[in-house]
């Protein structure tokens, strides 16, 4: 069965009882019994509810996985994933992972005696020297947030399970679509709901999925007993986008190579990344790795100034958090969503000052560049 097949139908058959051909949204707290030990297969809705569990087939199946859960955030997804690792163990991570991942693991996690080691992942050899007696967990984003680094999942997982190590892969920037960890031997896969997979910035979510099923059930185990549910709604939001996620992605796609393009000729532009530039050092990783791009591409415009001009001075282009919706959305790392981490850390990833990210949407590719152009045109004109 294709991906847009899959995305269509599994999970998402019609209803049993009424054959409705959207997924109900079943808007229950509680299941009524037919007697003391006989249900229909619900309970209590934050240990099951049909429409979740319908997305959660549906995603366990665009990843290639067995199992999925889905949970209020990408926060609380990666958060649950993490209960994995225990008291006294190691945790490596890509040094230039999402703010938010980073706070979590720094000024959380660590304050329960997991120790994490923050590497450069897109060199293999940094990762087998980051390996200790007490790893337990390789942790991923690739392409990373902002700068778009690429990690070889196969040479990483490699690595890992010759030590015993899980791998865990942030796939919320290229979607199952355009990326499928699992098939290059990761272990775990998580997901930000909210963002290509929703596809329309109106519901927040998160995701795990995986094929081992001790540690499924160990995810099943946190999700009921913490509680990090996704809601009925934003359940049913999510198998709504799912549906049209392989037309979006190609979309996605196209535009985003054609705005790459144009911002890596710009004579305001100092720097583009993006990893289906030939300039991007991993390009041909990406190419193998990736069935594409993507939308997501960063440029630096030199100055704090100079991308407050750009930003402040885009009409169409939306200034805002988050990524992956249809339209197209806007930001600046250093302030939004990396603000939590250390102006120094900032510095030496990458994430300057004048770095701007952009998730370029699905509108008319020479409506955003018209956008784009005017905004850059005035950056030497008011700075």
């Amino acid at each position: 069965m294709g991906f847009a097949t899959t995305a269509i139908h599994i999970g998402q058959e019609p209803d049993s009882a009424t054959g409705a051909v959207s997924v109900p949204i079943y808007q229950t707290s509680t299941y009524a019994q037919e007697a003391l030990g006989k249900n229909k297969g619900f309970e209590y809705a934050r240990t099951s509810n049909p429409t979740r569990l319908a997305l959660e087939r549906n995603l366990a199946a665009l990843e290639g996985a067995k199992f999925g859960f889905a949970f209020a955030s990408g926060m609380a997804a990666i958060d649950a994933t993490l209960r994995l690792v225990k008291s006294g163990e190691h945790v490596i991570v890509s040094d230039n992972t999402y703010g938010g991942t980073a706070r979590l693991f720094k000024r959380i996690l660590s304050n329960y005696g997991i120790e994490f080691d923050f590497v450069d992942t897109s060199e293999v050899a940094n990762v087998e020297a980051a390996v200790k007696d007490n790893t337990r967990m390789i942790f991923v984003e690739t392409p990373t947030n902002p700068v778009m680094i690429v990690t070889d999942l196969k040479a990483v997982s490699e690595v890992a399970h010759a030590v015993g190590v899980r791998v865990v892969c942030d796939n919320t920037f290229m979607s199952p679509y355009l990326q499928r960890p699992l098939d290059f031997g990761v272990d775990i896969v998580v997901h930000s709901t909210t963002k290509f997979l929703n596809g329309h910035s109106d519901g927040v979510g998160g995701a795990v999925v995986l094929n081992d099923e001790e540690d499924a059930n160990w995810i099943g185990f946190v999700q009921n007993s913490a509680g990090a549910i996704l809601s009925p709604f934003d359940s049913w939001l999510v198998l709504r986008g799912t549906k049209t996620l392989a037309l979006r992605m190609e979309q996605h796609d196209k535009s985003g190579r054609v705005i790459a393009a144009f911002l890596e000729d710009h004579p305001k532009v100092k720097k583009i990344y993006y990893p289906g530039s030939i300039s991007h050092k991993q390009h041909e990783l990406a190419k193998r790795q990736q069935k594409g791009f993507g939308s997501m591409v960063s440029f630096d415009v030199g100055s704090l100034e100079a991308a407050r001009i750009v930003l402040e001075s885009v009409k169409l282009c939306t200034l805002a958090e988050s990524l992956g919706g249809v339209e197209t959305l806007i930001c600046h790392p250093a302030t939004m969503t990396h603000a939590s981490v250390a102006p120094e850390v900032r510095n030496r990833l990458g994430i300057t000052d004048g770095l701007v990210r952009i998730s370029v949407g699905i509108e008319d590719t020479d409506d955003i560049i018209a956008d784009l152009n005017q905004a850059l045109d005035k950056v030497n004109r008011e700075s």
